[in-house]
């Protein structure tokens, strides 16, 4: 068997070739690190926390929360007027005008329903025929603290205690038809509402109220045991 000569071990690159790979790995995981640590600064800069003061003069410092999660008095705002909204109405803000508006605080898959129930709430107060003089207003009672609905998943239920009064030309006295309903509500990404051009007051308060990336999924009576808390089975 021959034997390498000294000078041809000298010039065998395969040691240089290991090291130079070895070195290039090394450098390759810093630099990896040197990124995530780099990206989890900027995380921490986009999602700073937030100075929030509390009623008594004291400031805290609180991290954001995640999108689904939502205050027990945030939902129960959006529900108590938003429902106020909807089933208040006038000559001046017929109910198509009303319905157009605040529609769009609820989900598309359950809108036609809703639409149909807030139509045989009173039957002699269609959508598309308004008598003179004619206003509906809604009166709550109660609303609940919000239930949530699993753990997490951004749905909450509350209980609504109100009564419709319905007033017309010939009638000041006025009808009273309740109205309670187990109200079902859902976390969404971005507002349902848009605002337009020259806006009226209503679409300004339906706006306001989108603000808080809530919609109303699924509205069942009172005494349903059965109320679906899932969104795909809101409608039968």
């Amino acid at each position: 068997m021959q034997l390498l000569k000294p000078e041809n071990r000298k010039n065998n690159p395969l040691p240089l070739l290991a090291v130079g790979t070895f070195g290039l790995h090394v450098f390759t995981l810093l630099l990896l690190l040197f990124h995530e640590s780099m990206l989890q600064q900027l995380a921490r800069q986009l999602t700073p926390q937030s100075l929030v003061q509390l009623v008594d003069g004291r400031t805290i410092t609180v991290d954001p929360q995640p999108n689904l999660e939502r205050q027990p008095e945030a939902i129960r705002r959006f529900v108590g007027e938003t429902m106020s909204l909807m089933l208040t109405s006038s000559e001046q803000q017929p109910p198509t005008q009303v319905w157009e508006i605040t529609s769009q605080l609820v989900a598309d898959n359950f809108k036609e329903k809703l639409k149909s129930e807030i139509t045989n709430l009173n039957p002699d107060s269609q959508f598309e025929n308004v008598n003179r003089g004619a206003e509906n207003v809604l009166v709550i009672q109660k609303i609940s603290q919000p239930i949530e609905i699993g753990k997490g998943n951004g749905l909450w239920k509350v209980e609504m205690f109100a009564n419709q009064l319905v007033f017309s030309g010939y009638d000041r006295l006025g009808k009273s038809t309740s109205f309670n309903k187990q109200i079902l509500v859902r976390a969404i990404d971005e507002p349902a509402t848009s605002l337009p051009n020259a806006a009226l007051p209503l679409q300004f308060a339906a706006y306001r109220l989108g603000e808080a990336r809530l919609e109303i999924y699924n509205v069942c009576d009172i005494k349903d045991k059965n109320c679906s808390g899932n969104p795909n089975q809101a409608l039968p």
